[in-house]
């Protein structure tokens, strides 16, 4: 690294003051905000930040850019462990072409919207569980692990055919993954802990295929059964679908009441104004936008992002909570509006790579908080946003704990 690219400012910045709900500060926003630019990472390599909405949303679907992180070039936030072939198998989120549509494609039919409806009978009675298990431990409670937490878990534990009773061993892997700051052993030694987890849960479902109708048994008699999937695929897009299955949600869920209850009125319209609670979601996902540190991609070849020559092998990183921050795109947009219309938000994602587990996420997101606010009314925090304990080391950002009491 040269003189020049020392004095880059360094990406993710390091600022525990910032607060939950502003993805920069304001010198921050001036380092960083506008055009495309140079920024320094961790590692000491360079890359390319993109923060404009519409530059984003030109990156995110361009197929010059590489989802691949063994790619020369890539830009990694956090040195990584070596990685044997077969531990990339199924991890179809950094595969491209092909490859990335052959196995998103075996997914796509779960997640569309009309399968999500036929679940929601049971996002409602996860939704209702986690709810009793919120008043009988208080008040006052702490709503992260007894209700933010809980909830999406125990969704994507039945969706998906994992015992629930093991979602605190999967819990401390899938935050160990999402740690940048975590050491490259450990997190290799969560990676093998918890792909061995899922590796072993599908020979047992393999063993004894009768009585498996979901996610995973579906998979193995229609696709790993006639050959379309071997186990080691398999037990890849599992751990994938676990760990973004419940981190991201549960860390909106928290974020969100923290954020609705600040303001008796807004967080009122989850139960006076239901039919409005969709549009109120698509606002919190621009607003709060938790996948702070951006989406990583490569260049495969020379192409043109706002104005910038980028030249292939350089690592380029897309700030999607910027991109919901942009004010050519929403009105005010450091305020939050309950009657907003968000919908261009990109919280999650854009282009082939948009996350495929969104329907399920809105839904959870939709029925969780009009079911808090209709159970607990009068729900308020106990501790200013300033003091509470944040995960800024995070992919996906969040809060440690949340105190309420009713």
């Amino acid at each position: 690294m040269g003189a020049v690219e020392a004095e880059l400012p360094l990406w993710p910045p390091v600022n525990p003051t910032r607060g939950p709900f502003a993805p920069l500060d304001e010198a921050e926003r001036q380092r960083y905000a506008g055009p495309v630019r140079r920024v320094r990472l961790p590692t000491g390599a360079a890359a390319w930040l993109v923060t404009r909405h519409a530059d984003v949303r030109r990156m995110l679907r361009h197929p010059a850019f590489s989802a691949d992180f063994n790619r020369p070039g890539f830009p990694l936030l956090r040195p990584l462990p070596p990685q044997a072939p077969e531990e990339g198998k199924g991890m179809f989120f950094q595969m491209d072409g092909t490859e990335h549509a052959r196995l998103r494609r075996m997914l796509t039919a779960e997640f569309m919207i009309k399968n999500v409806r036929r679940i929601e009978p049971l996002i409602r009675r996860s939704v209702e569980e986690s709810l009793d298990a919120l008043a009988a431990a208080g008040p006052p409670a702490d709503l992260v692990s007894t209700f933010a937490l809980s909830l999406p878990s125990m969704v994507i534990c039945h969706l998906l055919g994992v015992p629930y009773a093991d979602h605190d061993f999967f819990q401390t892997r899938s935050r160990s993954l999402l740690d940048h700051g975590m050491p490259p052993e450990r997190l290799r030694h969560a990676f093998g802990e918890l792909r061995d987890y899922l590796r072993a849960l599908i020979d047992a479902k393999r063993a004894r295929p009768q009585g498996t109708d979901d996610l995973l048994g579906r998979l193995i008699r229609e696709r790993v059964e006639p050959g379309e999937l071997d186990v080691d695929e398999l037990a890849g897009m599992a751990m994938l679908l676990l760990v973004a299955g419940h981190e991201t949600t549960a860390n909106m869920i928290g974020l969100s009441v923290l954020l609705l209850t600040r303001e008796p009125g807004r967080y009122a319209l989850l139960r006076d104004e239901p039919d409005r609670t969709a549009d109120l979601v698509e606002e919190l996902l621009r607003y709060l936008s938790v996948v702070r540190t951006g989406v990583l991609r490569v260049a495969t070849e020379d192409v043109e992002i706002g104005g910038r020559a980028i030249r292939a092998g350089e690592g380029v990183i897309a700030l999607i909570a910027l991109a919901n921050r942009d004010d050519e795109v929403f009105d005010d947009p450091d305020r939050f509006d309950p009657y907003r219309q968000a919908h261009q938000q990109v919280a999650f994602g854009f282009g082939v790579h948009q996350c495929i587990g969104q329907p399920l996420a809105r839904a959870e997101l939709r029925i969780a908080l009009s079911g808090l606010a209709r159970r607990f009314p009068d729900l308020r925090v106990t501790a200013a946003p300033e003091e509470l304990s944040t995960r800024d080391n995070s992919i996906v950002f969040g809060l440690d704990a949340l105190p309420v009491t009713w």
